[in-house]
């Protein structure tokens, strides 16, 4: 099992020697210094752009109707145009295996799996099937991050936060349900309170000032809870946004040092990082 592991690994991490053409890929594509590099991303990214209203505007029954055949023709332009590049970032990059299964790298692949699988999908009874398989590229608009440039300072907020905030939810997950409880025991079923977990429902809505108005309590004790609870639903809003503001200041002010990649713009390396854990260059720090 070791052995077989060990085999996996050391696939992922074989290097391959690069040709002058492949390192003239590599420039124009991760190169997001040189103008060449620029311009492919500004393309890319009218491109993503351009996908994701094509996917909005095929649900729109009576365009989809009328514009079918261009939108047919436009998907499978991009589409092409996506597949080719997915190939030109592998064979660019001299760990292609890294980027393969980096999240970057299945976020891409995903982005072009649905059209080559709408072409297996046939026939009436799955048609729900082939309109949620041509749905899922409207997660292209994951490529996005590649272009914003606080999503990685973003991200490690997030990450560091985790813990308090899965706490908190779990805080008020456990307040709830005890409200929830409280409610069906306080309130008549006539008002909508039937079993605990509508209630639980309730408590959910309320506490988040949601309030869509379905259930009400009627009693004079029910709302004097449920004005207790929304009361404390505006205090804890703010709550997760402090945790992760508090960490993505401690971030911002230098307390985590990043060094961002001269030739693919990769950032979050860690301080003692010598490459690029995106395309293996050589970080100048």
């Amino acid at each position: 099992m070791k052995n077989r592991i060990h085999k996996t690994l050391s696939f992922r991490e074989k290097e391959f020697k690069l040709s002058p053409w492949q390192l003239k890929i590599q420039e124009v594509i991760y190169g997001t210094y040189t103008k060449a590099g620029k311009n492919f991303d500004i393309i890319l990214l009218i491109t993503i752009l351009l996908s994701i209203i094509i996917v909005m505007l095929e649900s729109v029954s009576y365009l989809n109707l009328k514009y079918s055949f261009t939108f047919f023709t436009l998907e499978w332009i991009i589409t092409i145009f996506f597949t080719i590049e997915y190939i030109l970032r592998i064979i660019s990059l001299r760990k292609p295996m890294t980027y393969i299964f980096s999240f970057m790298g299945i976020v891409d692949f995903l982005s072009i799996l649905p059209s080559y699988l709408s072409l297996f999908v046939d026939g009436t009874t799955s048609l729900m099937l082939l309109r949620s398989i041509r749905f899922l590229r409207i997660f292209r608009i994951l490529r996005l991050s590649r272009y914003m440039l606080g999503a990685d300072i973003l991200g490690e907020a997030l990450k560091n936060s985790r813990h308090k905030i899965t706490v908190f939810l779990i805080s008020i997950l456990t307040i709830v349900i005890i409200l929830g409880g409280l409610m069906y025991v306080i309130e008549p079923k006539e008002a909508g309170f039937t079993s605990i977990p509508r209630s639980v429902y309730w408590a959910i809505i309320t506490i988040t000032t949601v309030g869509y108005g379905d259930i009400a309590p009627v009693t004079p004790l029910g709302q004097a809870l449920a004005s207790f609870i929304m009361l404390f639903g505006y205090a804890i809003i703010a709550v997760p946004t402090g945790i992760v503001s508090s960490e993505f200041t401690s971030l911002k002010s230098g307390d985590v040092k990043e060094f961002e990649c001269h030739n693919c713009g990769e950032t979050g390396h860690e301080k003692t990082a010598q490459f690029c854990k995106s395309c293996g260059y050589e970080l100048k720090k």
